[in-house]
């Protein structure tokens, strides 16, 4: 599948749209490249950002939004827009990758500075870097357990969902300005809390 030059220049959206990812996602579904320029238009700009936050790299940022963007266009036909909304979905394969990314380059810096030293030593490093993300995993959990209701879920859904300010009010019935001030609240006190844990 070539990407319409359309939608790598942009062109649509200029002109804007009233078509929802999920409605276009269901014409990508069908083989209609025009819905998939426009869905690229509204995918592109947060699956780079997101690939950009984890990879802090432009090239391979843009790398990662390509394959995301490519298995929307291969998955489109089998994708369940009534369960599931566009955005949050692409938002979540991008970082997933991009953490696959990450986690490669640090395989192949591993074995290459291990290089000659005993398999046992490989084992014992592997071992440690579990037991430290576990840690690191349960002070999160903790941390997020000592929030409001409204903060600890305005977090889920922004950083593990990868919803917008907007989408974060829409799922919640609440005012942007307020999830905003609950998350940013929320971070602190989850920065606090782990600050303080063994």
């Amino acid at each position: 599948m070539v990407i319409p030059a359309r939608a790598v220049h942009g062109a649509d959206a200029a002109r804007g749209t009233a078509n929802t990812p999920e409605m276009l996602i269901r014409r990508v579904g069908r083989g209609d490249e025009e819905a998939f320029a426009e869905l690229y238009d509204i995918v592109a700009g947060p699956v780079l950002g997101i690939a950009t936050r984890v990879l802090r790299d432009h090239a391979r940022s843009e790398e990662v939004t390509m394959d995301v963007l490519m298995e929307i266009w291969q998955r489109a036909p089998e994708f369940d827009a009534q369960r599931h909304r566009v955005l949050p979905w692409a938002m979540t394969v991008a970082h997933r990758r991009a953490v696959d990314r990450v986690r490669a380059a640090e395989a192949d810096t591993r074995c290459d500075s291990h290089a000659g030293q005993s398999e046992l030593r490989w084992c014992f490093d592997e071992i440690v870097e579990t037991t430290l993300d576990r840690i690191e995993h349960d002070a999160v959990r903790r941390s997020l357990d000592e929030l409001t209701e409204l903060q600890r879920r305005s977090l889920v859904l922004a950083y593990y969902g990868g919803y917008t300010d907007n989408e974060v009010s829409e799922a919640l019935d609440k005012p942007v300005g307020t999830v905003k001030a609950r998350m940013r609240d929320g971070l602190i006190r989850m920065r606090d809390a782990m600050a303080g844990q063994p």
